[in-house]
């Protein structure tokens, strides 16, 4: 296992050399599929993941079969954070968006590391603290925000977590999961590539115009990303790297 300094993840990047050492024999690679459910609403957590590629959808599913997606995690955060803190039953589900390759630790094994290391216990709850607050953002984004400023803001937090402005994403994919009908996905995509801001080709979507696109958003985009700055130093960029609270 190489130096976790180096690691795409930023959890794993921001580590302290002691934790570093501490976590890095129980490390595995684990790369997931397109479609693939790293767990379920209700299942026991029993690996956490560290994604270093693609973004992991966190998502809410309803008795009728419908699902809507409560956040995006991907190299910026840690899927499970909150199982080796007592909260291993899952209470969504997380699918793999696009493939994604990343590190996993058995949980039973970083539960135990935790209790040993006061700092990465703490880091673990600063990771799980950002994702709370991403998902009530999304959740006011979803209830408040017109489609048109909500599916920009999730293709710009899909570009920077893939690092791509060609992101492989099907409409019906993401009619699913803004929890919309595909015509209003369709009207609105249309739109967005009317005014030469996207390019929709069957199963990629280009962003075109990154600035255009930030314009056409709601203030979500800037608020989820202030609220990574802030609890756990990342921002798209790179730029706020090991800036945490309290250091």
């Amino acid at each position: 296992m190489p130096l976790l300094s180096n690691s795409p993840n930023h959890f794993l990047a921001s580590l302290s050399p002691t934790d570093s050492d501490l976590l890095r024999p129980h490390l595995k690679s684990l790369t997931l599929p397109q479609g693939t459910f790293i767990y379920k609403a209700e299942d026991s957590v029993e690996r956490v993941y560290f994604p270093q590629t693609g973004v992991i959808s966190l998502i809410v599913g309803l008795t009728s079969g419908q699902f809507v997606e409560a956040g995006m995690l991907g190299r910026n955060g840690v899927i499970g954070a909150g199982a080796p803190l007592d909260g291993a039953i899952a209470i969504n589900s997380a699918i793999a968006q696009v493939e994604s390759s990343g590190i996993v630790a058995e949980t039973v094994v970083l539960r135990r590391l935790a209790r040993e290391s006061e700092t990465l216990r703490i880091s673990l709850v600063r990771h799980e603290q950002v994702l709370t607050a991403h998902t009530q953002q999304v959740a006011a984004c979803n209830a408040l925000h017109e489609l048109e400023e909500r599916l920009s803001r999730w293709l710009l937090q899909t570009r920077d977590l893939v690092r791509s402005d060609t992101l492989p994403l099907t409409q019906e994919f993401l009619s699913q999961m803004l929890g919309v009908q595909r015509s209003s996905v369709t009207l609105v995509a249309r739109k967005l590539q009317d005014a030469g801001l996207i390019r929709y080709r069957r199963g990629h979507i280009q962003v075109l115009d990154v600035e255009g696109l930030q314009d056409s958003c709601c203030e979500c985009y800037a608020a989820i990303n202030a609220h990574f700055r802030r609890l756990v130093g990342w921002s798209p960029d790179g730029g706020a790297l090991g800036q945490l609270v309290g250091s």
